[in-house]
């Protein structure tokens, strides 16, 4: 027997269509790329989304085509989130940030018919139109009096395309697995691998985010994404903030802390996120300029794991809540909330901090285990590592085109492994304790280089920390400190090692300490481990020296 519901198609369309309907007073505020800041509402943005898609269809783009982006979080990018996807083509964001050849690679495999760029990027499309045959046409994301001179073919100026278009459009109903948006991984080792979301996928996702035990999302919250819009569908929030009718503030390309603080304070914004390295220009900024957070409740935190020092400042000094989520591209990308439950709320502070560092349990929709070399599933005793296995109805099913990678990461009965590796306690806190590639083994036992560094850039003086592998001839591995410190900062290897004595593992204290002005970065603003070990590769640590080695 079946049941008897109504059997609507959850299409992304829906989500504007009801911001607008409901909320449409609400404003979405943009930094633009030109220069002033641009202001709308929902119900603004929805005519220019249907001006788009008459736009598309007059192009000749149908159903399932791919029309790629590059550009920064803006009101422009989010009229394309919504007028690709919901007149069913696929809004395909593409990392300005990679390297040209990866960029080369996205576009052709995904077969883009159509690019859509920000004035930033024209010179850099003009070095590869070259390399990229069936791309038909460019889009430049600005109005007639700021179109540059320019070699890109068949080039057009945004607002000239929708000018014309009318603003009635009815949004075409398909089957809701139909893909809404694509997303290529950041390709740290081999080509980068197409993550293809669902209009059915990205709703259960912006559910999940809507939820009590997620991001501070209500028709309350003034919302700002410094997490870039190219990178995982900017966690999910453009999507978000429509569900609930948010008030939307898009920092553009400004992500230096005077220009993010001046938005957050202008517009009274109560929620913002990003990655770490954002936060960290902030709380400098904040902290030079004697500048206070007037309405900031809540950030959200992500990309790489969350030091106890930042927490502390944004917490103790400011009082701004942190909230710390796990994800991936291959996960829509929130796979884990750093909500407490009620055990762990009700802990002294000092510990109900050691959960806040951890990255999260997982909500109801996704599936968590770690497993061993065979594949087995390990104990969630918070202390046992194996690799981190995900699986759900946001989770990626399969790479796009890609037959090598989706042998190697997905199992038998369907799980994804993330390549990351991890614990899992009794109350499902997961742990991120390395990368499988980046965690150091040391006489037979693992090192994480991720809580080395967060205990290092504990250190007043030390601004990012990275520790990689260097071989030892006894010990197979040993860490090396790799340190940025504070600007005019006095600061030696015995001061930060001793800083480190009583917080790590005596065996886990790296071997040496190395002070640089900076550290490479890769295009989603992760430490590039892969260059640091590169860079490093002839080190030769004073112990292995010392014995000959």
């Amino acid at each position: 027997m079946r049941g008897l519901m109504m059997e609507d198609q959850l299409l992304v369309s829906d989500l504007i269509e009801h911001a607008a309907l409901n909320h449409g007073f609400q404003e979405i505020v943009s930094r633009t790329v030109e220069g002033p800041i641009h202001r709308y509402t929902y119900a603004d943005a929805l005519k220019r989304m249907k001006k788009l898609a008459n736009g598309l269809e007059r192009m000749g783009v149908k159903l399932g085509d791919r029309l790629a982006t590059f550009a920064w979080n803006g009101y422009r990018h989010f009229e394309l989130y919504y007028g690709i996807s919901g007149s069913g083509a696929v809004c395909h964001t593409i990392n300005p940030r990679l390297f040209a050849d990866q960029i080369v690679y996205i576009v052709n495999h995904a077969n883009d018919r159509f690019v859509f760029l920000d004035l930033t990027f024209v010179p850099l499309l003009e070095s590869l139109t070259d390399q990229l045959p069936n791309v038909e046409g460019y889009i430049i994301l600005t109005d007639a009096a700021h179109v540059p001179e320019t070699s890109l073919p068949n080039a057009m100026c945004y607002e000239d395309l929708i000018a014309p278009e009318s603003e009635t459009f009815a949004w075409p109903v398909f089957d809701e697995n139909t893909a809404s948006s694509m997303c290529y991984t950041s390709g740290t080792t081999g080509n980068p691998k197409g993550v293809v979301y669902s209009h059915r996928s990205t709703l259960l996702h912006t559910f999940f985010q809507c939820g009590g035990e997620s991001f501070e999302m209500s028709s309350k919250a003034v919302v700002l994404p410094a997490v870039p819009m190219f990178h995982a569908n900017a966690w999910g929030l453009p999507y978000a903030v429509c569900m609930v009718g948010a008030k939307l503030v898009f920092p553009g390309a400004a992500y230096d802390g005077a220009s993010v603080w001046e938005l957050l304070d202008s517009e009274k914004v109560t929620f913002a996120a990003g990655v770490p390295t954002i936060w960290m220009m902030l709380l400098e900024y904040v902290r030079q300029s004697g500048k206070r957070f007037d309405h900031l409740t809540q950030t959200g935190i992500g990309g790489s794991a969350v030091p106890l020092a930042m927490v502390e400042a944004f917490e103790d000094e400011f009082n701004v809540q942190v909230f710390h989520a796990w994800g991936m591209t291959e996960t829509s990308p929130v796979g884990t909330t750093g909500a407490f439950n009620c055990k762990v709320h009700e802990m002294p502070l000092e510990r109900r901090r050691t959960y806040q560092i951890k990255q999260g349990r997982s909500v109801f929709g996704v599936k968590l285990k770690i497993v061993g070399d065979a594949g087995e599933t390990l104990p969630r005793d918070g202390e046992t590592f194996g690799e981190l296995a995900v699986k759900g109805p946001w989770i990626v099913g399969s790479y796009h085109d890609n037959d090598e990678a989706n042998k190697s990461q997905f199992t038998r009965d369907g799980w994804f492994l993330t390549g990351d590796i991890a614990t899992l306690d009794e109350f499902g806190y997961m742990t991120i304790v390395d990368r499988a590639k980046d965690v150091i083994k040391s006489g037979g036992e693992w090192i994480s280089s991720i809580n080395l560094e967060n205990a290092a850039v504990g250190h007043p003086a030390v601004v990012e920390a990275a520790v990689i592998g260097i071989a030892h001839p006894k010990w197979d591995e040993r860490p090396l400190l790799v340190v940025v410190k504070s600007e005019g900062a006095e600061v030696s290897e015995a001061d930060v090692l001793g800083f480190l004595e009583g917080k790590i593992a005596k065996w886990w204290m790296p071997d040496a300490v190395e002070f640089v002005e900076e550290l490479p970065h890769t295009a989603t603003g992760k430490i590039a481990k892969l260059k640091l070990r590169e860079i490093f590769k002839d080190y030769v640590l004073p112990t292995t020296a010392a014995s000959g080695g």
